[in-house]
C-alpha cells in the first residue's frame, strides 16, 4: 500500500524540498511535473528536503500528459481550494496519485473538470482559501495513510 504524491508546476524550491521529506517519511514517490518554478539541483530544494534526498524516489515527466500517460489503472485523487469533495469524506484505495497544484495558480481548470478523480478540499475556516502546498501534501498523505493504519510506518513506542 503507498501513495504516490505529484506536484504539477510547483514554483516555490522550498515547498518542493519539504514534500521530498514528507514523501521520504512515508515511503512515497514525488512525481514533478514541468515545467517548474527552479531546478532541481537549486539549492533552497536540497536545503528543505535536508538529508532526506537519498531516501525519496522523484520522477520528473515533462508535461501534465506525460504524467497522466502514466497512471494507468490506478486512481487519481486532485487536490484544489475548488474541490467538491470533503477530505473528512473521501475513501482513498489502496494506491493512488494525490495530485496538487502550483502554489499561485492550483491545478488547471481543465484536469479538475476532466472527471479523471474526485476534486478533494481540505476544510479550512471561512475565509482562508487553502493551505501552503507542503503543508496540503502533508495533511491529504498522512490522512490517506491513517486510513489504512499507517502501514511500515514505525510507532511510538508504548513504554
Amino acid at each position: 500500500m503507498k501513495f504516490d504524491v505529484v506536484l504539477v508546476h510547483p514554483e516555490i524550491p522550498q515547498n518542493t524540498g519539504n514534500v521530498a521529506r514528507t514523501c521520504a517519511a512515508v515511503g512515497a514517490t514525488m512525481h514533478l511535473v514541468h515545467p517548474l518554478g527552479f531546478t532541481v539541483d537549486d539549492k533552497s530544494v536540497k536545503r528543505a528536503g535536508l538529508d532526506y534526498w537519498h531516501l525519496v524516489k522523484v520522477v520528473e515527466h515533462d508535461s501534465l500528459a506525460s504524467f497522466l500517460s502514466v497512471t494507468g489503472t490506478k486512481p487519481v485523487y486532485l487536490f484544489s481550494s475548488h474541490g467538491n469533495v470533503s477530505l473528512s469524506t473521501i475513501s482513498f484505495a489502496d494506491e493512488g496519485y494525490l495530485v496538487f497544484g502550483s502554489e499561485t495558480r492550483g491545478l488547471p481548470r481543465d484536469l479538475l473538470d476532466s472527471g479523471i478523480g474526485p476534486v478533494v478540499r481540505i476544510p479550512t475556516a471561512a475565509g482562508a482559501r487553502c493551505l501552503n502546498l507542503s503543508n496540503a501534501v502533508a495533511v491529504a498523505v498522512y490522512e490517506a495513510l491513517r486510513q489504512y493504519g499507517y502501514p511500515g510506518l514505525a510507532e511510538p513506542d508504548a513504554t
